[in-house]
């Protein structure tokens, strides 16, 4: 059940071109351990045997390879234990502004308000280096989704879904930004606006 939910968001992933052959990596926090996709493997095509179930320090349960990058997410369950559920890849716009060293925080609609606030660079680090879980969690703690630069992103929620749609809308947010810049500039909220929309977000909880 739980290996489906992660296929499955392999597959949304791939169809809407957040992610590509074989980059990115996804993982659930379970009661037995850490549900994670293994190296190599494709999350637009994953099968049950790409799944692989490690402990909590990252080491494998069973005869597979976990990724390469496990020990970031055995850092982010560590030190935030309201996440159950990780997802990091290359999506097209987010990697474009991790590639510029370029921080998401322009108010210039309500979703990046609701949802972000802002969503920074991560200093570069060479990918599934301890540099990297480190560069990254400063970020993190309290933050759900941070872009690391030259690299990609990535976001963290209490569970696949959320994780998912976390990500799907940080997309979203960069590329309007992004199409921003080709007509001029974005009109910001103002700042009473920003309030409002931040008192809704409060209210909510």
């Amino acid at each position: 059940m739980d290996s489906e939910l992660i296929i499955d968001i392999g597959k949304r992933l791939y169809s809407k071109d957040l992610t590509i052959a074989t980059s990115g990596n996804i993982s659930m926090k379970i009661p037995e351990g850490i549900l994670i996709t293994s190296t190599g493997s494709i999350l637009g095509n994953l099968q049950e045997e790409d799944i692989v179930l490690t402990d909590f320090d990252g080491n494998e349960l069973e005869d597979k390879k976990a990724s390469s990058e496990k020990m970031l997410h055995v850092e982010i369950y560590k030190q935030r234990p309201d996440v159950y559920a990780i997802i990091h890849t290359h999506p097209v716009y987010l990697t474009t502004f991790a590639a510029c060293h370029k921080n998401l925080d322009e108010a210039i609609m309500s979703e990046n308000i609701l949802y972000f606030n802002d969503i920074p660079v991560a200093p570069y680090a060479m990918p599934s280096s301890m540099e990297l879980v480190e560069n990254t969690m400063k970020y993190l703690k309290n933050r759900d989704v941070v872009m690391m630069a030259n690299h990609g992103a990535i976001a963290v929620a209490k569970d696949l879904e959320h994780a998912y749609l976390k990500m799907e809308t940080a997309e979203y947010y960069a590329k309007v930004t992004l199409n921003t810049y080709m007509l001029g500039g974005a009109k910001h909220l103002a700042e009473k606006d920003i309030e409002a929309l931040l008192a809704l977000k409060k209210s909510c909880k």
